[in-house]
């Protein structure tokens, strides 16, 4: 894979992928009728399938509810989409099928790269965050794959996937912690017969970002139908795209004055001398001198628009019929992933440097400047230039921060290899005809090992830096070279390169290990005006996390010259113990103006214990009360209301605190607005910028500025509230085949574990500049460069604080719309589905003191992945016996530049503060041949359509949302793609 990210194109043939016939609506609001045994009413075709297909292996699974009566199961707006629509998408991993929901917020994943990548993906409920939705397979967690306890959707085995289910709002009492915002359930399909082939190929219409994919499927029955084993094979590839294969991303765009930008670390050195008024400067790469920066490095070059990816993937599934009452069952799988990441070029990135006038590639001009500025006469200088050893009288030296990129060096290269295996076993079966059990443990493990290669160790160059002639160093250690990184590219040579560069590795290690008990049915019993019985569920659950994170002595030192900070050493783990219960009670059904009045309830106590000294154990209580209400057949009415808790995860309880690297449009102390700014320069100078650097402090390098954060062990849990009113329309009578659903929603969450971002704590002080503010501890917190004044340097440069507290907020609210209608017209099935989305409104708080910033419709540095206030997804199918076109429009409303942003930093430049409405289409067709063989073939994007130009620092640079001067992980930054499968059975 190193290889082909060496390669700036990469063209593969075209192979073929997997679908199944799709006559039927393939997202849709899930609406079901009251009762399991009316004919009349209209169920969708996903529910009807899913149903008949899991009562084989008796397993009913329903999102939202432990109750086994499906009447329950419409009460939650719950958004599904079948396996049909996984395959006209041509999904590859299961992040593509989620992020254009509408809803739902682009999360990290193969189009995330640079800073902040992780080699996972992750779906990002009402923008809450991804680590505020539970992930489950079955409705079981699965083991998360990281500190962050969010599981990694490339693990997900979508070959096997039946259908996902999509509830809004809170579940805990269903499901514990962390399901705040909603829960993403994969129900896999159950008691597969025969063999299934399937293999997909797609690539864009330029020739690049190849992907394949190829899934064997095998199952049969035994024991003489009492057991179905089923096994699944899968091996999926990418190949990268990179920022210059496409035209709007060649070099970034300076958002706010419509300029190309480049990164101050580049080639030849930019240098700033403390205690001098050389600051900023460049080496001229022909004269030697110092002067004003006039090459910025175009990082873009190397940087990826897709990050290539390649996972094998093994699932294997199998019950067994014990006696006629009892059944055991077991799955496992087993999953091996590699993400491979590339970035510019490593370098020293403004760190500080002792640097002697005697260095032998000092270049005169230069060194004639430093002397001037260090009031060094002409003897001086020479003598100071010739001394050869630190015992020389006349050997000075230059404290210096130093900006160069080892070009010389080549791009660094991150092998993300994740090793993942989770397997659950279990008994259920019937205590009576109306009751029966689940009795069920599980134990999984995720290990994510990161392998760098290419950069500079900061160490190795300050020894480089620190002689003076070209043979051998000034500290003597063996093997070291002095570097040259005043000329031009190409003065780094092979020797220098090598002894500068090292590879280094690091892990991070998750395990789950879970025991679950529900008893479920009803109490034989119901209320006079009721004809369904009253259903209840009960259980206990306890669930153990550990999760450990280590580094070689490498990349725990933070030695790496552009890295965003050292690996430290990570170990922890916590417990959760859980009773809990859910009742459904059938008030009134039947009866002239009520045809159906239905009340349910549920509760969930939960008690954690913290393995670190000194952090408290805390026990929690969600709970929920909904119900609906159906004054006739074809019309129903639903709500619910739902306390919910996230527990904090590993790296909020236990990372060290240390420096990173974070979001900042830019620095007001920057260039020569303090020199005419008394207030703001006593500002900068109380934050610890030099008197000498006062008017040449320079501005931040790709939009990032240093901060400082860490874990807190005293976090207690998150709590929310939630509820959602709605209606749900199945006019049979009248308009058969038709369908809608309306669900207004709307979440808080309080003592929410957030950090304010860099650029909130940044404005906490300079928004509001007084004579005060240089001794206020809202300016002082924030500490400079010593040398130079920047917020950028070396790990002894802690930046901007963001303390992690128990002092957020959020709230948002909004309405989801789905409408489904399908009729016959001759011979022709026509299908059409709609689901949407309006946010009201998406608020964030980090503390008391913080603004509560509304993000919706808006971006912004602060508002992280972008949240239109309008989404939707509209399918149209046409069927003809076995040929059908269908055809899929996603809509992306109009955003802005958020109202706060553009009144403390400006308003953007050349139309980039606003982006238009963005709609995208694909085309697919598919054949048919003798129920055994399928064709499908798929034009995504299909008129050709740019993603919207905004330039590179207007929004969130950690994770990088905004690079290659638009969002690539909301918009569609590839082009019009072509992509084709086949699917054979036997």
């Amino acid at each position: 894979m190193k290889s082909n990210l060496r390669n700036f194109r990469f063209i593969s043939p075209i192979i073929a992928s997997s679908m199944a016939g799709f006559g039927a609506p393939v997202v849709a609001q899930a609406v079901e009728p009251h009762s399991p045994t009316s004919d009349s009413e209209i169920s969708l075709p996903m529910a009807d399938s899913a149903d008949s297909e899991n009562a084989n292996s008796n397993e009913i699974v329903v999102t939202g509810s432990l109750l086994r009566n499906p009447a329950s199961e419409g009460q939650a707006p719950v958004l599904v989409l079948n396996a049909d629509e996984a395959n006209q998408r041509q999904a590859n991993t299961a992040q593509d099928l989620l992020r254009d929901l509408p809803g739902a917020v682009a999360g990290i994943g193969t189009a995330v790269n640079n800073v902040g990548v992780t080699g996972t993906s992750t779906v990002n409920l009402r923008g809450l965050g991804s680590n505020r939705n539970l992930v489950l397979l079955d409705g079981n967690r699965v083991v998360p794959s990281d500190l962050t306890s969010v599981t990694d959707l490339n693990n997900i085995p979508l070959a096997l996937i039946e259908r996902t289910e999509v509830l809004t709002g809170g579940a805990s009492t269903t499901y514990g912690a962390d399901a705040i915002s909603g829960v993403v359930n994969f129900i896999t399909r159950k008691d597969f017969v025969g063999a299934e082939i399937a293999a997909s190929s797609q690539i864009t219409q330029k020739g690049d970002g190849a992907y394949h994919r190829i899934d064997v499927t095998l199952g049969a029955d035994f024991a003489d139908d009492r057991g179905n084993a089923v096994l699944s094979l899968g091996y999926q590839k990418s190949d990268p795209i990179f920022q210059s294969d496409r035209d709007f991303s060649l070099f970034n765009v300076n958002s706010f004055t419509g300029r190309e930008i480049g990164s101050s670390s580049g080639v030849p050195s930019i240098i700033s001398i403390a205690g001098t008024p050389l600051s900023g400067l460049q080496v001229d790469a022909g004269s030697g001198a110092l002067v004003p920066a006039y090459r910025p490095y175009n990082f873009n070059t190397l940087n990826l628009l897709q990050t290539p990816f390649e996972r094998y993937n093994v699932y294997g599934a199998t019950h067994y019929d014990v006696t006629d009452d009892v059944t055991f069952y077991m799955r496992g799988m087993y999953s091996h992933n590699v993400v491979t990441s590339v970035q510019a070029p490593s370098g020293s990135f403004g760190s500080t440097f002792v640097i002697p006038l005697s260095n032998p590639y000092l270049p005169i001009a230069a060194r004639d400047q430093i002397c001037s500025a260090l009031t060094l006469n002409p003897a001086q200088c020479t003598a100071a230039s010739s001394a050869s050893s630190e015992s020389d009288p006349n050997y000075r030296t230059i404290r210096t921060n130093l900006f160069r990129r080892a070009v010389e060096v080549g791009p660094r290269i991150f092998d993300f290899t994740t090793d993942q295996f989770d397997a659950r076993a279990g008994l259920r079966g019937a205590i009576s005809d109306s009751v029966s059990f689940d009795v069920s443990g599980a134990y999984g493990e995720s290990t994510n090992t990161q392998n760098v290669e290419g950069y500079i160790r900061i160490s190795r160059l300050a020894n480089a830096l620190l002689a003076t002639n070209p043979d051998s160093c000034l500290s003597g250690n063996s093997g070291c070279v002095p570097v040259n990184v005043f000329g031009d590219e190409g003065s780094i040579t092979p020797e220098m390169a090598q002894y500068l560069t090292a590879d280094s590795s690091s892990f991070v290690k998750t395990s789950l290990g879970q025991i679950r008990g529900v008893i479920n049915g009803d109490f034989g019993t119901s209320l006079p005006w009721a004809s369904d019985m009253i259903d209840f569920a009960f259980g206990a659950e306890y669930r153990s996390y550990t999760a450990l994170q280590a580094g070689d002595e490498l990349s725990s030192s933070g030695d790496l010259g552009g890295n965003t900070g050292a690996i430290l050493p990570i170990s922890g783990r916590y417990d959760v113990v859980e009773g809990f219960s859910e009742i459904s009670i059938p008030v009134i059904q039947d009866r002239p103006g009520i045809e159906n009045l239905l009340l349910n309830g549920g509760i969930r106590y939960s008690s954690y214990e913290i393995f670190a000294p000194d952090s408290p154990t805390f026990n929690t209580t969600t709970w929920k009360i909904g119900g609906e209400y159906s004054p006739v057949r074809g019309l129903r009415f639903r709500g619910g209301y739902q306390r919910a808790v996230r527990a904090p995860n590993f790296g909020e309880l236990f990372s060290p605190s240390q420096r990173t690297l974070s979001s900042l449009n830019s620095d007001r102390c920057a260039g020569a607005a303090p020199t005419t700014d008394v207030i703001l320069r006593a500002v900068c100078l109380a934050q610890g910028a030099p008197e000498s650097a006062i008017g040449f402090i320079p501005e931040l390098t790709s939009g990032l500025a240093n901060n400082t954060s860490g874990g807190n062990p005293n976090l207690s849990p998150e709590n929310s509230d939630s509820y959602t009113v709605g209606l749900v329309v199945e006019p049979s009578i009248w308009l058969d085949g038709f369908s809608a659903t309306v669900d207004y929603y709307h979440i808080r969450i309080v003592d929410a574990i957030s950090a304010p971002s860099a650029a909130e704590v940044y404005g906490q002080c300079f928004n509001n500049l007084t004579g005060s503010s240089a001794a206020s501890p809202e300016c002082t917190q924030i500490r400079r460069n010593p040398v130079d004044g920047s917020l950028l340097g070396s790990d002894g440069v802690p930046g901007v604080p963001t303390p992690l507290t128990n002092a957020g907020k959020y709230e948002t609210a909004g309405i989801d719309v789905g409408v489904n209608y399908r009729r016959s017209i001759g011979a022709v099935d026509l299908n059409l589905s709609f689901n949407g989305n309006w946010t009201s409104y998406a608020r964030y708080q980090a503390t008391s003191g913080s603004v509560n910033r509304d993000c919706a419709g808006y971006y912004s540095v602060s508002c992280g992945s972008l949240q239109p206030k309008i989404s939707w997804t509209q399918r149209t199918t046409l069927v003809y016996d076995d040929v059908s076109l269908s055809l899929l429009w996603r809509h992306l409303g109009s955003m802005e530049q958020e109202p706060l942003s553009v009144a403390t930093g400006g308003l953007a430049c050349c139309g980039y503060d606003r982006i238009s409405a963005y709609d995208l289409f694909d085309l697919t067709a598919r054949f048919e041949l003798r129920d055994r063989f399928t064709f499908l073939a798929t034009v995504q994007n299909l008129f050709d359509r740019d993603p919207p130009f905004v330039g590179a620092n207007i929004g969130p640079r950690n994770p990088s949302f905004n690079q290659a001067n638009t969002f690539p992980s909301t918009y569609d930054a590839l082009g019009r793609r072509i992509a084709v499968g086949v699917n054979v059975t036997f």
